[in-house]
């Protein structure tokens, strides 16, 4: 289920660059690690696996490919992923065909699609021949394509989804191709999770969201559209909700649709992290001056003293909007607009959502005044 990694609201340790900061993460692979990072630095993470690998019923379809990739001399093997890789060798070892399958790479051409790739070839005593710098599987195509291939054979690690294409193309040069289907990616087990995340998202409950991989983006806007919520969501990610993908190739779903995303400079879960602590700071923070207070509000959590306050997206919102014009009267209906746009809230609504702020921001919270009759105000320097 979705699990934040923070408490709130109310009082948090001494705030880091994404304290305040709501952050989807829909990865598999790594999520634990990933989850770590951004709550190190701060954040509040919402966990929701957009899928889950898929291991084979059994390694039939993995022994058989491997076999016929030790049946005669390879002249190019194609890694994708690292962790492909890693679980290729490793299942070749366990049937006693390790030796076999390292010395058949060796001898010929390996290809590795980027860094993550690169390092488990390596890993495995084995050499890259090349690798491309964008990590994107065309380049290696390419690299083959300017090549003849009439009656060569080529291996390739298939990385989650079926490179039926990549194949294709290749057999038309009279290639012979060995897919090798290490993993698979499907559906979660429990969708819930990336069905509120889609929600919170809609609603711009998360102020970012952290992707690893494509097919997790396409799982995620399917989801979406299966839901009705295609539009806002693609609304939401075109204007409000900061999208960081770890390499281009992970983005390639939403350049396809004509979002934006955030790439890291290396295809790293450190990097992608560093860029969200860079970035999303500058998107949502305001320093506020009221008297002798100086308060930060910065996402949904309010910064003084070298402590933070952790407010509900709600309350963030309602002190959001009184922030903007500090000793100005919002009247109720003003705040509805604002914090509950579409939401058939009422006037109560907002009572009870600025009592629960004041509380909230303890003993800054008689900074927000009533106005009898009126609505509230933010007390002015």
């Amino acid at each position: 289920m979705a699990t934040p990694t923070c408490t709130g609201p109310g009082r948090t340790p001494p705030p880091g660059p994404l304290t305040g900061f709501t952050i989807g993460v829909t990865a598999v692979r790594r999520r634990d690690e990933l989850t770590a990072l951004l709550a190190r630095h701060g954040a509040h993470v919402v966990e929701a696996p957009a899928l889950r690998i898929m291991p084979l019923a059994d390694d039939l379809a993995l022994r058989r490919a491997t076999e016929a990739c030790l049946a005669a001399p390879l002249d190019y093997v194609v890694a994708t992923t690292g962790v492909g890789w890693r679980g290729w060798m490793s299942a070749a070892e366990g049937w006693g065909r390790g030796a076999a399958l390292a010395e058949a790479c060796r001898r010929a051409v390996v290809l590795s699609r980027g860094p993550k790739a690169t390092g488990a070839v390596r890993a495995s005593g084995l050499g890259e021949g090349f690798s491309p710098g964008s990590e994107a599987t065309g380049e290696l195509l390419d690299w083959l394509l300017a090549r003849p291939l009439a009656g060569r054979r080529i291996a390739v690690q298939e990385h989650g989804v079926q490179l039926d294409g990549f194949a294709a193309a290749l057999r038309e040069r009279g290639a012979e191709v060995i897919s090798v289907p290490v993993y698979r990616w499907g559906p979660p087990d429990d969708p819930a999770p990336v069905r509120r995340l889609v929600e919170q998202t809609v609603r711009r409950q998360v102020h970012a969201l952290a992707f690893t991989s494509s097919p997790a983006v396409t799982a995620f806007v399917d989801l979406a559209k299966a839901d009705g919520l295609r539009a806002p969501l693609l609304d939401a990610l075109r204007a409000d909700v900061l999208v960081v993908c770890v390499g281009a190739l992970c983005a390639r779903p939403l350049t396809e649709l004509g979002l934006p995303a955030a790439l890291p400079d290396r295809a790293r879960l450190g990097s992608m992290v560093r860029l969200l602590a860079q970035t999303l700071p500058g998107r949502g923070r305001r320093e506020l001056v009221l008297g002798e207070a100086t308060l930060t509000l910065q996402g949904n959590a309010v910064l003084a003293d070298g402590e933070s306050r952790w407010l509900s997206p709600r309350g963030a919102a309602v002190l959001r909007a009184l922030a903007e014009r500090p000793g100005h009267v919002l009247s109720r209906a003003d705040l509805l607009r604002t914090a509950w746009p579409g939401a058939g809230a009422d006037e109560h609504a907002v009572e009870a959502a600025v009592g629960r702020l004041r509380v909230a921001l303890g003993p800054y919270g008689t900074l927000i005044r009533t106005v009898p009759k009126r609505g509230y105000r933010l007390a002015a320097a």
